[in-house]
């Protein structure tokens, strides 16, 4: 990301360069490790010049992991045209796309590494990240006040997509498109599970399921599941004949 040539910069834009340099070096190191030095060559100017912009490393940091935080939650928006699962589908493309795009910066901003101090704003940041996902995803069900099992499957879902990513980015065991596939089925798992105790959230899942085509991201998971419940009855019958 290194200009090059020098030129003259409006305070804004100049900020603006340097959050965005501080962003790429984040991304795929670890905070401790990139000191203002390395941000200043980045972007090709001298270490007073990130100085006058930026007190320290720390508040550079800070605005480096607002930029993500608001980046992170515009993956949430998806248009609200077609059936639910296709939907979640794309948004958990660009969800895991940020991911590995910002692995060590996702990390340290759902962690708070050790350069966000006492991580209150951190927090803050993480917080309306998940908000931000959440309310997205109620206007997808066209749900403004939810009840609270529904709320409650929604919060799980997006804290779910979370920690799945946080471990997926530890080795990578698992490939990244079946991971997308399966929080969009978890988002079907976790609606049906909380169904099958309440009325209300019963109807909201049929009332989901019956825009879902019969080759859907939601059908695809009964078919699973059906599948594996064949397997189920199946086997001890083989066990016996052996």
């Amino acid at each position: 990301m290194t200009t090059g040539v020098r030129r003259r910069m409006g305070v804004e834009e100049r900020k603006r360069q340097l959050i965005g340099v501080a962003l790429e070096l984040f991304s795929h190191r670890s905070p401790e490790d990139v000191s203002i030095d390395d941000i200043a060559a980045a972007a090709g100017i001298s270490r007073p010049l990130v100085y006058h912009y930026f007190p320290g490393k720390q508040s550079l940091y800070e605005a480096a992991l607002r930029r993500a935080a608001d980046e992170l939650a515009a993956r949430f928006l998806e248009p609200h045209e077609g059936p639910l699962g296709a939907r979640l589908h794309r948004v958990m493309e660009r969800f895991f796309d940020f991911v590995d795009e910002h692995g060590t910066g996702f990390s340290a901003l759902m962690r708070g590494g050790p350069a966000a101090g006492s991580g209150t704003a951190t927090v803050a940041l993480i917080d309306g990240v998940r908000q931000a996902a959440y309310e997205q995803i109620l206007a997808h069900l066209g749900v403004q006040e939810p009840p609270a099992r529904l709320e409650l499957v929604v919060r799980s879902w997006v804290s779910l997509a979370e920690s799945k990513a946080l471990l997926w980015l530890d080795g990578r065991r698992i490939p990244r498109q079946e991971l997308e596939w399966q929080l969009v089925h978890d988002f079907a798992a976790l609606s049906a599970v909380s169904a099958a105790y309440d009325e209300e959230m019963a109807g909201i899942l049929l009332k989901i399921l019956a825009d879902e085509p019969a080759d859907g991201a939601f059908a695809d998971l009964v078919g699973r599941l059906v599948r594996l419940g064949a397997g189920a009855v199946t086997l001890p019958e083989q066990s016996r004949q052996v």
